[in-house]
């Protein structure tokens, strides 16, 4: 049985997971962020002093044993309509499901296994931390943004990430890097997806004394007001710089990204991210695969070919 830690939030660890969970003897654990404040997670965090759910919520139907109604109802979102009232509009069902859980068992793991459980999810998901946190990040120009929309709204550019005050890691967490023979930091935002879970101290500690080949799976494009310019390498040194250790692989797509592509992410003011040179990445194993399908104008990577990614390289 091979043990896989995949570390990030939202709907780049979906991606992965999505496609994985289909591969025999791959016992999954995804470690994912409770930092977001926006949208229907942001208010719930602040009305009933929770962890985020949002991103939970998504790597729970990327699990799910197969497409359920109850899979679909856990992205249903309540828009539009004022006769249900203004407490659920906008807010995600799967969001309020997952609220409600621990608020009857009184514990963040226990309604999470509730759910998973309910959807037959192949492998686990654990929270890095069961505290209510704010990310703070620290700008070029010295300044503090508080929140993750905040961080990703602003104009400038980001010199770290940190919390205020002392985060304790999941015991769960720390087990499963433990355990693992792989680790991945997925695909997905770098400073408020990935980023959050390794700045947790207990977790920033065990991943650097852990046995497992350390991955990090390339994201296709820059991300704007968090990741403008970024090469691979530059979305490496983050990483290595909060985690205060070292990444052994880079996995990088290989696909030729078509010129309208290229083009409708530049009238967005988001780029292609650029592979260094040689020089630049001497310290690393760089994996080329296909990873990546087309959609229109829209890039994303590709969940059957992330799964045959990871069987090829457990198999060598």
């Amino acid at each position: 049985m091979t043990n896989l830690v995949v570390i990030g939030g939202g709907s780049g660890v979906a991606s992965i997971l999505r496609g994985i969970k289909e591969l025999d003897d791959v016992n999954i654990k995804a470690i994912i962020t409770v930092a977001d404040n926006g949208g229907s997670t942001g208010r719930l965090k602040t009305k009933y002093r929770i962890p985020a759910v949002g991103d939970i919520r998504n790597v729970l139907v990327s699990l799910a044993e197969s497409e359920t109604l109850l899979k679909e109802l856990m992205d249903f979102r309540f828009v539009g309509d004022s006769s249900i009232g203004e407490d659920v509009e906008g807010h995600s069902l799967g969001n309020l499901i997952i609220a409600s859980l621990m608020q009857e068992t009184g514990d963040f793991m226990d309604a999470i296994k509730k759910l998973e459980s309910v959807l037959r999810i192949k492998g686990s998901i654990i929270p890095s931390t069961l505290s209510v946190v704010d990310l703070f990040a620290e700008m070029t120009d010295g300044s503090i943004v508080v929140g993750e929309t905040n961080i990703r709204d602003t104009d400038k550019q980001i010199n770290n990430v940190f919390y205020n005050h002392t985060v304790e890691s999941t015991p769960e967490a720390l087990l499963a890097i433990k355990e693992a023979d792989y680790i991945i930091f997925g695909i997905g935002s770098l400073y408020t997806s990935i980023i959050p879970n390794i700045i947790v101290d207990d977790i920033r500690k065990c991943i650097n004394e852990s046995k497992a080949e350390v991955i990090y799976l390339s994201n296709i494009m820059s991300e704007v007001g968090e990741t403008d310019g970024y090469t691979v390498k530059d979305h490496v040194d983050a990483i290595e710089s909060h985690l205060l250790g070292k990444i052994d692989t880079i996995v990088y797509p290989s696909n030729e990204i078509p010129s309208d592509v290229i083009r409708a992410y530049a009238a967005e003011n988001a780029a292609f991210v650029s592979l260094d040179d040689d020089e630049r990445l001497c310290d690393y194993t760089v994996q080329k695969c296909d990873l990546v399908t087309f959609e229109g104008t829209q890039a994303r990577h590709d969940s059957d070919k992330i799964k045959k990614w990871f069987k090829d390289k457990v198999r060598k």
